[in-house]
């Protein structure tokens, strides 16, 4: 097993994100655990250059992201961004990756999260912009935005109502009110529900299992559903074909075939 590890340069605002790389896995560590790992304007951008990071490092499979403390996030630190709204705290460039998904370079590679304790607001949304979730059983989530005088903006009016439909989505997306994990599994807002302090291993264990697997498969696979879910099903279906040329032509294909046919676990290189 090989391990990297790599913190921000920016020091001056300390090291509010973790990085390190476990053979083919990215782990990416929310680190402000004495402010329950609330999102500052510096968090946010060094949660964007890991990221990135994680999308331009070819040797890398699969994200990671869990939280160092007690708590995955209290949400946003609004204190410290009332002042940022229109300076471009949550604007990305076009090569930067957008936690959240509205803006910024489309991610290519999955990316799986592992939620305890708090989980409020901006990090449900950083869930619902993931592709697995796995939740302690001692989570507490609410979207409370509307409480605090604005309204969600990184994409819960869309994925949060996608994935539990309007009529159970908005009764929490309208009031602000809390909800447990149980709650949250109901409204297939996360994958699966384990026992306190088991969702960082769950949730590795599942990294692990998509390393396993082809990575040109899994990035098609991902494309196409992101696809379907920003266009609709009938464009993902009109472009789906489009990606057979290059997987079925790729040597993991031929290693694929290989593996199958001698009964044997495939080894998959990525091109």
């Amino acid at each position: 097993m090989t391990t990297e590890s790599h913190n921000s340069d920016d020091t001056s605002n300390g090291t509010r994100i973790t990085y390190d790389v476990q053979n083919y896995i990215c782990l990416i560590g929310l680190n402000r655990a004495d402010k329950r790992n609330a999102f500052d304007s510096h968090m946010i951008k060094q949660l964007s250059e890991a990221l990135t990071k994680y999308e331009n490092d070819a040797n890398l499979r699969c994200a990671l992201i869990f939280a160092h403390g007690e708590h995955f996030t209290a949400g946003l630190d609004l204190m410290e961004l009332q002042d940022k709204w229109d300076k471009g705290a949550f604007e990305f460039a076009a090569h930067e990756i957008d936690p959240w998904g509205i803006g910024g370079q489309l991610r290519s590679k999955p990316v799986v999260v592992a939620v305890q304790g708090t989980c409020f607001t901006a990090g449900i949304e950083l869930m619902l912009n993931s592709d697995v979730v796995i939740a302690s059983s001692n989570c507490n989530f609410a979207q409370m935005e509307v409480q605090r005088g604005i309204m969600p903006f990184g994409g819960a009016t869309v994925r949060f109502v996608a994935a539990a439909g309007w009529q159970k989505a908005m009764p929490y997306l309208l009031t602000g009110k809390p909800f447990d994990a149980q709650t949250a599994d109901r409204l297939n807002l996360v994958s699966e529900v384990v026992e306190d302090g088991e969702e960082y291993k769950r949730a590795l264990t599942i990294a692990q299992e998509i390393c396993k697997a082809a990575p040109l498969g899994v990035q098609g696979l991902l494309s196409s559903a992101q696809d379907a879910s920003r266009n609709g099903a009938k464009a993902a279906l009109a472009n789906i074909h489009g990606y057979l040329p290059h997987l079925f032509h790729s040597e993991d294909a031929k290693e694929g075939a290989m593996a199958m046919v001698e009964r044997r676990e495939a080894e998959f290189k990525g091109r």
